[in-house]
């Protein structure tokens, strides 16, 4: 089973900037509103699978979008902060 993965953001242009890129990409994406429990300035975040993480991070090294962080879901402890 592929774990859910989940970028957050502080802005609304960069959470779109990113749904346009990787969605161009290929990577299989959701919307998905920022959890409570993460502090994030957008209240919009993006899902994925843990399979296309290095794209993921590739992408948003390559074309400077600005995160608050991806973070890995865990049934039992919430999210947790993988990279920023």
């Amino acid at each position: 089973m592929d774990n859910e993965m989940l970028i957050a953001f502080d802005s609304t242009q960069q959470a779109l900037r990113a749904e346009m890129l990787l969605e161009y990409a290929e990577i299989e994406i959701d919307i998905f509103p920022t959890p409570k429990e993460i502090t994030a300035g957008c209240a919009m975040s993006i899902q994925f699978f843990q399979s296309g993480l290095e794209e993921v991070k590739k992408i948003v090294v390559e074309q400077d979008i600005e995160i608050r962080g991806i973070f890995s879901k865990n049934a039992m402890e919430g999210y947790t902060l993988v990279w920023e």
